[in-house]
């Protein structure tokens, strides 16, 4: 009996995130294996240190599980599933990041720091993947 040869297809920060494409992949009828999601729900500090979860698919589903996975975009949406729009340059490439730019964030991030916790407070705004605007929608 011949082994199966899996190919990394995608590597995602946390377990969650890489829950949601796993599912849309084997939806489409595509086997899947995760690497690391245990590590990483035991201490998500170590996402980055080692790479995060790792998706793997057979070696002969790779180019469909690839354009799969391309078809989704990775820009955020409103509730209305439309492309949030760039202040600046108007486009509707934007991602909502984490940023420290007030005292109250950076003290989150310290005291996450000194005591090896996640934060308790994190400030998002929206960076704009095409020009690198940073802004904030209004609620």
């Amino acid at each position: 009996m011949e082994k199966a040869k899996f190919r990394k297809v995608a590597s995602y920060q946390y377990s969650s995130e890489a829950i949601i494409f796993k599912g849309k992949l084997e939806s489409e009828g595509i086997q899947v294996f995760m690497r690391d999601n245990h590590t990483i729900d035991t201490d998500p500090l170590v996402s980055n240190a080692i790479g995060g979860v790792k998706l793997f698919v057979k070696e002969e589903d790779f180019t469909k599980a690839t354009t799969i996975l391309e078809s989704i975009s990775k820009y955020e949406v409103d509730n209305q599933g439309l492309g949030i729009v760039c202040p600046s340059c108007k486009e509707k490439k934007a991602m909502l990041v984490s940023v420290v730019d007030d005292a109250k964030s950076f003290l989150s991030m310290l005291i996450a720091l000194l005591f090896i916790v996640l934060p308790f407070y994190v400030k998002r705004k929206y960076k704009c993947d095409s020009c690198g605007f940073e802004f904030e929608t209004k609620k």
